[in-house]
């Protein structure tokens, strides 16, 4: 049986290591590609970079958290390429002003050299609290953003600030789509997910118990066993 191409986009200061176990388990029926999501401080110039880099002409797409948003930014500019649709630990909600009130208090802690704070800052919000001891994982997730670096991490905060409003979007998906999280992601709470599944048609909504923001490393195994569900759809 020939296998599903799916295109992979991390989240903010998040690179491939994010869909390691994704990769490692799910080889055997997907071609996967992860995306650069790095270059472009616009939402759709990310967007557009992904659709110029990606190596299939149609595709399954799954992104979590800012992947989410480009996401939805593609089904918006290249809807006939994206056989299917995985939203994890994402919203379709755009911008409000307080969300990019502390982005640009971030993005100022990075420009006067704090940046490797931010990941510490964040973590607790980032993981299920019973989680944040564990350090393989907090290791993982500090890697990712160190290896991201500042330049890139301000250009995705601009990006995500500049993301339109999703939600008008979402009736007009019609491929197989998954909205996936973790029951307490603090920064994309589980609301968030209930509205995307209830306004895109047929959509199936998997909640991750005893599971944070970064539900890919989190919870590998639940996630790569929803994921290989939604490709066989």
């Amino acid at each position: 049986m020939a296998k599903t191409k799916l295109v992979l986009i991390p989240g903010l200061l998040c690179d491939a290591a994010l869909w390691r176990a994704q990769i490692d388990d799910l080889s055997d029926v997907a071609d996967l590609w992860v995306a650069d999501h790095t270059r472009s401080a616009t939402m759709a110039g990310v967007a557009r970079d992904v659709l110029g880099d990606a190596p299939f002409e149609s595709f399954a797409l799954a992104g979590l958290s800012m992947g989410g948003y480009i996401s939805l930014e593609i089904m918006r500019q290249a809807p006939g390429r994206v056989q299917k649709l995985a939203l994890l630990d994402t919203a379709a909600r755009g911008e409000s002003p307080e969300q990019s009130e502390r982005r640009n208090a971030f993005i100022e802690l990075a420009e006067r050299g704090k940046f490797l704070g931010v990941t510490e800052t964040l973590m607790p919000l980032l993981v299920h609290p019973s989680r944040l001891a564990e350090r393989p994982l907090t290791d993982a997730i500090k890697l990712m953003a160190k290896n991201v670096g500042k330049d890139a991490f301000v250009r995705q905060q601009r990006a995500i600030m500049s993301r339109a409003e999703g939600r008008p979007l979402l009736a007009t998906i019609k491929c197989p789509t998954l909205v996936l999280c973790g029951r307490q992601d603090q920064l994309t709470p589980l609301d968030r997910h209930e509205e995307m599944a209830a306004g895109i048609q047929g959509a199936r909504l998997e909640v991750l118990e005893e599971c944070g923001h970064m539900s890919t490393m989190e919870k590998p195994g639940q996630v790569n066993q929803a994921l290989r569900r939604w490709l066989a759809a």
